[in-house]
């Protein structure tokens, strides 16, 4: 009987290219071979051409070659991508191709019709959902069995017709590959989602650090630099007037100024470099080296604060620091660090000035650094003059970070 030939073992292989989600450029789920799929097609059809009978240009013959046809374009379309085929477009188009390959069994007298069924029933179920899936294949083993049945006749042995309720057994096969597709899909996805937003972390953390760089330069350089310009401005002016004393005093301000920024820049590398600076001792340090020494005040009881914390607090006094001595020049400086159970505090209080100070413009980033670096603490900074008490007339920068 021809139609009890060898039936492939994958009716339903998977085409390439059909991912709805990705378009035309996607890259294709790992363990599909497009090359593969097309030949297996291709094939089908050639020995469909050179093996059913009858095929010829009248009668029979050409309503043979016409749903030969037809079958051959409904096999050939697996390689349509999934999203260029919406759903219900798909289950007419399957549907056409079920009733095409159950007429082809029925007219046909001899060949290899019934491979048609079998390889639309397995894309029957990796195209469509499961339950239209398994509907349209059960549709497809009625037909087929229908027409085998009454084209034998009732007296003729079952196996025949029987063997025609299998062609839609395929269909389980493509429903076991349409879910290891859309599982190995869903990897891929949650693969590609965690890159993605591990790139975003690593340039949140380049753009928070090289903020964090830009205000560590400003506290170094912005200031220094411009003081020291100021002084040897100064110097210049005071050439002309004949003046050398006062030539002499601003150009012993302006190596000050270098010598404190050489030391400004070495607390700087410091901090950039990670490395752990106890604050009350850092803090004394550098009030010494700014010409302010003795007038640190620690209450509390002392303890280590983390890296990134006494990074920023001696930023702030930096800051600070350099701010009193340009606004205000001559004026007594007040440092208070401190320690409660649930906070560190860290004051800078500075007296008016008494002498003038040097004209000149300043980045205006001073105090946004300053803000930057207690927000990254997630405390608190206030920065105005003291208007009540024994300290009233004085200009105060209060940094506050919790525990």
């Amino acid at each position: 009987m021809p139609y009890l030939r060898h039936v492939p073992a994958d009716p339903s292989a998977p085409h390439p290219g059909d991912d709805s989600r990705r378009g035309a450029g996607a890259r294709p789920v790992p363990g599909y071979d497009p090359r593969a799929h097309w030949v297996v097609s291709v094939a089908v059809v050639v020995v469909g051409l050179l093996t059913i009978r009858p095929m010829g240009p009248s009668g029979r013959g050409l309503a043979v070659a016409l749903l030969f046809v037809v079958n051959s374009a409904a096999l050939l379309a697996r390689r349509l991508p999934e999203h260029r085929v919406p759903q219900r477009i798909a289950l007419v188009w399957l549907s056409l191709g079920v009733v095409a390959a159950a007429a082809l069994i029925g007219l046909s007298s001899s060949g290899t019709g019934y491979l048609f069924a079998f390889f639309l029933a397995g894309h029957i179920g990796y195209r469509l959902d499961t339950r239209p899936a398994l509907v349209l294949a059960g549709v497809c083993s009625l037909l087929c069995g229908a027409v085998l049945y009454l084209r034998l006749g009732p007296g003729h042995e079952a196996l025949p017709w029987v063997f025609g309720l299998t062609t839609g057994v395929p269909v389980v096969i493509g429903i076991v590959n349409r879910s290891r597709r859309q599982a190995v899909r869903a990897a891929i996805d949650a693969a590609e989602a965690a890159e993605r937003a591990a790139r975003a972390e690593a340039r949140t953390a380049v753009l928070s650090e090289r903020g964090r760089i830009a205000r560590d330069v400003h506290d170094v350089l912005a200031h220094s630099l411009a003081g020291i310009n100021m002084q040897l401005e100064l110097a210049d002016a005071l050439i002309d007037t004949g003046d050398l004393e006062k030539v002499r005093e601003a150009h012993a301000k302006a190596h000050r100024l270098v010598k404190e920024s050489l030391e400004q820049a070495q607390w700087t590398v410091h901090a950039l470099r990670e490395d752990v600076l106890p604050l009350r001792e850092s803090l004394a340090a550098m009030l010494a080296s700014s010409g302010h020494p003795g007038v640190l005040a620690v209450t509390g009881t002392v303890r280590e604060l983390p890296a990134p914390a006494g990074r920023n607090l001696l930023g702030i006094a930096q800051e600070a620091l350099t701010n009193a001595a340009r606004h205000a020049p001559g004026g007594a400086v007040a440092v208070e660090l401190a320690f409660a159970p649930a906070s560190t505090a860290l004051r800078i209080r500075n007296r008016p000035a008494t002498r003038p100070a040097v004209p000149g413009a300043g980045s205006g980033m001073g105090l946004i650094g300053m803000r930057e670096r207690v927000a990254l603490l997630g405390g608190t900074l206030t920065a105005g003059p003291v208007t009540e008490g024994p300290h009233q007339g004085d200009w105060q920068v209060e940094a506050v970070i919790p525990q």
